[in-house]
């Protein structure tokens, strides 16, 4: 499906899911619609199982909204306990739709959980209360997890599921990879058919050089690799340090919540020659979230100036990210939309486009994981692999029963 038949089907009022591989446009599609919904103002929620994943929307956590906290099982008795909480009255009785964005890192509990306490507030038989669900998200990325930290159940096995009257919208155009042999190597391991063939290609790629102005990103999949690394090279450079404190405004709980899970750091130290990284979308402005950079100057505001890894120069200004609520601010933080690009892990990099990458996958603890990371980049030229295991291979098998079914509800 094609981006401008998915948004009508936004626009229609009915429950959709908007799915598809990664670099189909879903975000972009999500960010059309909220705006639409803005323009007429229409109440709703807008959210993600995650944090990180809710400021790329300007949403809060679906727990948050909905009154769950930081619980992972409901007795029937905390269920009517949230529903009589009256702010949650209030914001559910006025809402109507709710997103969901990343999906697929919710489990089917907590989307039952949440339909039987829309349900209860709004005194009705029907899904979510009637509230219009848009759901968000491939399922060949970051899977759910339980309170234990095991691997939950996909949102499919929920009961409220086969009740949504659910419309499909699988996007099939690609706005990332522009490269064949990439988008079959992705595709090999999306099946679950990863053939010598397929490892041949990626093989390519093995401690590979990458051409360009800038050195490549490394993506690691643990956090201590990356902090270890950025401030490594940061402390390689001698020059001036400047600093960059993030400024805050709102309700405190969720401002916490916004600094805790946006990728722009609180305290931010750049020095003339630091490799930096874009955390927003601003094709306007000449930079989308992931664009590669490099400090080279200071506007006289002291600002940095930053050469792109395509060679543009950007006069790099403050950013705002928001938790908003019909369309009031209910908390925002203002920082520059930069953070140290020597490396990033693979979580925090779902969601981006890099231009280059040097992916370490030899330490991959997770199905989807290794797609995850091979998909950030546009073409195999730019990247360099350091090495994979076999879980960098695996994307869950059940993601592959259920992509089946969701292409073809998507053709219906």
């Amino acid at each position: 499906m094609k981006q401008s038949h998915a948004l009508r089907k936004l626009k229609s009022g009915k429950n959709v899911l908007l799915t598809g591989p990664a670099g189909s446009g879903k975000t972009f599609v999500l960010n059309q619609f909220i705006s639409y919904l803005k323009g007429k103002k229409i109440s709703a929620g807008i959210t993600a199982p995650t944090g990180v994943a809710a400021t790329h929307i300007n949403g809060r956590t679906l727990h948050s909204w909905i009154g769950l906290g930081i619980q992972h099982t409901f007795t029937k008795k905390e269920i009517e306990k949230i529903a009589f909480n009256k702010r949650i009255r209030l914001r559910v009785l006025k809402a109507k739709t709710l997103i969901v964005d990343e999906i697929s890192m919710m489990n089917d509990y907590h989307l039952d959980t949440v339909d039987a306490i829309c349900r209860k507030i709004r005194k009705s038989t029907r899904p979510f209360g009637g509230i219009q669900v848009v759901m968000s998200g491939d399922f060949f990325q970051l899977p759910p997890i339980t309170g234990d930290g095991g691997e939950g159940e996909f949102v499919n096995n929920a009961d409220v599921w086969d009740r949504m009257d659910l419309q499909v919208c699988y996007l099939t155009e690609q706005h990332r990879h522009d490269d064949r042999d990439l988008s079959r190597a992705l595709n090999d391991i999306r099946i679950n058919s990863v053939s010598a063939a397929t490892k041949e290609i990626l093989g390519t790629r093995y401690n590979a050089p990458i051409g360009g102005i800038m050195r490549p990103t490394k993506l690691f999949t643990h956090n201590v690799d990356v902090d270890a690394q950025n401030d490594r090279e940061l402390g390689l450079i001698d020059e001036k340090e400047h600093y960059y404190a993030m400024e805050e405004a709102g309700q405190p709980a969720l401002v916490k919540s916004l600094k805790k899970n946006c990728l722009a750091p609180e305290r931010l130290v750049l020095k003339k020659g630091a490799m930096v990284m874009f955390l927003k979308n601003n094709p306007d402005g000449g930079y989308v979230n992931g664009t590669l950079g490099k400090v080279i100057d200071y506007s006289d505001g002291g600002l940095p100036i930053v050469e792109t890894s395509k060679g543009d120069v950007i006069a790099v200004s403050l950013s705002r990210w928001m938790i908003e609520e019909d369309g009031e601010a209910l908390a925002q933080i203002t920082q520059l939309p930069l953070r140290l690009a020597w490396a990033i892990t693979v979580h925090k990099s779902q969601g981006m486009t890099l231009d280059m990458a040097e992916v370490d996958l030899r330490k991959s603890f997770a199905p989807g994981m290794g797609y995850v990371a091979l998909s950030r980049v546009r073409k195999l030229s730019g990247l360099s692999l350091l090495g994979m295991n076999d879980m960098a291979y695996r994307v869950n098998p059940k993601a592959v029963t259920l992509d089946k079914e969701l292409r073809s509800k998507s053709k219906e």
